[in-house]
C-alpha cells in the first residue's frame, strides 16, 4: 500500500492537464496503484466538469462551491466502499513498459556512483526541458549524500529505500528540492528502481564526494 502521495495542488494540475508529459507519467503510474489519489482525481475531474457546464453568467459563490464539493465527496466515499483495491499490475505499468520495450531489470544500466546505476530516458520525451532518468540503487546499497539544485520528482517502481524522511516503497511518490539533503539507502531484497524527473542536476554534499560534482549531470 502506498504511503507517500502527490500533494493536492499537483493532483489539481494533473486533472487540469497542465503537467508536462514526464510529470504526468509519474502521476499516472502512481494513480494506477493508489485508490486514495484516484478518488481525489475523480473528485477534481467531476468538479471541473460541473464548472465547465455552468453558464458564464452563473453566480459561482462559496456556498455553491461547497455544495458541489460535498456532493462529490459523498459520491467518492460511496465508490471507495466498493472499489478499494488497486489495479492489478506487473512490476511496472504498461504505460512505462510500452515506452521502454524492456523489463526494467534488463535495461542497459550505466554505473554512475558506488551502488547507483542510471539510464537517461529524456529522449523519450521530445521538447521537454527537464531530465528524465531511471535510477537503480543496489539492494542494501547506499547513495552518496546529496541535495538538489532544482526540483526532483521521484516515483518508486521497484523495491524500497529509506532516508531521513522515512521509508519509500513501491509506487510511493516524493518531491525534493534544494532545501532537502538526504542519503538514500536501499532496503534488502530487490534493487530499488525509481523514475525521476529533474529540473537541475543533484549536488553531492559529503566531505569527500563534493569533488565529484563537476562530473554529475
Amino acid at each position: 500500500m502506498t504511503q507517500h502521495h502527490p500533494d493536492t495542488h499537483t493532483l489539481m494540475e494533473y486533472s487540469a492537464g497542465n503537467l508536462s508529459e514526464p510529470y504526468a507519467l509519474c502521476i499516472r503510474l502512481h494513480l494506477d496503484q493508489c485508490a486514495h489519489c484516484r478518488s481525489q482525481v475523480d473528485t477534481l475531474d467531476s468538479l471541473g466538469a460541473v464548472m465547465m457546464e455552468s453558464q458564464p453568467s452563473a453566480d459561482v459563490n462559496d456556498d455553491m462551491f461547497e455544495r458541489i464539493l460535498g456532493r462529490i465527496d459523498t459520491e467518492t466515499a460511496t465508490d471507495l466502499e466498493v472499489h478499494t483495491e488497486p489495479k492489478v499490475q506487473t512490476a511496472y505499468s504498461n504505460a512505462l513498459e510500452r515506452m521502454l520495450e524492456s523489463d526494467i531489470n534488463d535495461l542497459p544500466w550505466k554505473r554512475q556512483l558506488a551502488d547507483v546505476s542510471v539510464m537517461d530516458i529524456t529522449h523519450l520525451f521530445p521538447d521537454q526541458h527537464d531530465r528524465v532518468v531511471l535510477q537503480k540503487l543496489t539492494a542494501g546499497g547506499k547513495a552518496l549524500e546529496h541535495t538538489h539544485r532544482g526540483r526532483e520528482t521521484t516515483l518508486v517502481l521497484q523495491g524500497a529505500f529509506a532516508d531521513n524522511n522515512g521509508v519509500f516503497g513501491q509506487w510511493d511518490f516524493v518531491t525534493l528540492d534544494n532545501h532537502d539533503t538526504h542519503k538514500p539507502v536501499a532496503l534488502e531484497g530487490d534493487d530499488c528502481i525509481t523514475l525521476s524527473v529533474l529540473t537541475a542536476p543533484l549536488k553531492l554534499t559529503g566531505t569527500f564526494s563534493r569533488v565529484l560534482n563537476p562530473f554529475i549531470r
